[in-house]
């Protein structure tokens, strides 16, 4: 019984995350100059989210809300290189909060710290080599405009999850977790 109360609230809370990614991502987004990135609190969301349910939450979360995203933006079209690129994304940022056990025990500066070092990891991992070379191949972007936009959404998804990621896990922390 208790497996399936577990499973049925990560269930949720991953449909819960989707919806609130995509209004993150698509509504309350601000365009970057004369790129197609954006400032958004979503990676910021998706941060927590895959702290409290995990990596494939986190994964599906940025995979379906980039892909939807994208979908009700560009006339039913998804960026597939980007949306993969995002699934990777959450799925590299779940494994390291489940691995720091950022909500077991204290949320100490330690694992905070350990978090956004590894945060940016992924972002350069993702958004640098990942999309880029994605881009490259499947839509025959240039390397240098893929990569300018990756370098883009490094800084910016670094800096997102670094302060407004780390603002709603001490949040959480303080008024959800024992």
């Amino acid at each position: 019984m208790k497996h399936n109360v577990i499973a049925a609230h990560k269930v949720i809370g991953t449909i819960i995350g989707i919806i609130v990614f995509i209004v993150l991502f698509k509504y309350l987004a601000i365009q970057i100059g004369d790129t197609s990135d954006n400032v958004t609190l979503a990676h910021a969301w998706l941060s927590l989210i895959t702290a409290i349910f995990g990596p494939i939450s986190g994964a599906i979360t940025a995979f379906v809300g980039h892909a939807t995203s994208d979908t009700l933006t560009n006339n039913g079209t998804a960026w597939w290189t980007w949306v993969i690129a995002d699934g990777l994304f959450g799925l590299f940022i779940g494994l390291v909060t489940k691995r720091l056990g950022i909500f077991i025990g204290k949320l100490t500066t330690r694992k905070l710290v350990l978090f956004n070092v590894w945060q940016l990891i992924a972002n350069i991992v993702v958004w640098l080599i990942v999309a880029p070379l994605g881009d490259y191949w499947v839509y025959n972007l240039s390397l240098g405009t893929a990569f300018k936009e990756g370098l883009i959404l490094v800084i910016v998804n670094f800096l997102m999850i670094a302060i407004v990621g780390t603002i709603l896990m001490k949040l959480y922390q303080h008024f959800f977790v024992e």
